[in-house]
């Protein structure tokens, strides 16, 4: 049993900052790569920023300069640094992890409960 659990969302004015923490917990034998997702009302799902294991990289244009993704591997653990905002970042962010659970299985793809974003004056 795998779990990935958020925290750090909440209301924050335009302009802001949010610290968004993902703890993967459970049967573990490797992770690949971590990220972040989210789903704006009436919008599609999309990536906001991954991280693989050998710590490369990448983000969504629309966030590029302002979010930072990092992992720290031995607490199994993502993080999101949302600075400077908007309110067209509001939406629920889902942690999102490829991983292994033995030595004999196939990595794959668990998500969190997601956490709610709410940029607003």
């Amino acid at each position: 049993q795998v779990q990935l659990v958020e925290s750090g969302g909440g209301l924050v004015q335009p302009g802001g900052s949010l610290r968004l923490s993902c703890v993967a917990s459970g049967s573990i034998f490797s992770i690949n790569a971590m990220g972040w997702y989210r789903r704006a009302p009436g919008k599609e799902r999309e990536l906001v920023a991954a991280v693989a294991s050998g710590g490369n990289t990448n983000y969504a244009d629309s966030v590029k300069g302002r979010f930072t993704i990092s992992r720290d591997n031995a607490k199994n653990t993502v993080y999101l640094q949302m600075n400077s905002l908007k309110s067209e970042d509001t939406a629920v962010y889902y942690c999102n992890a490829q991983l292994s659970s033995s030595i004999l299985s196939v990595p794959r793809e668990y998500w969190g409960q997601g956490t709610q974003v709410t940029v607003s004056s």
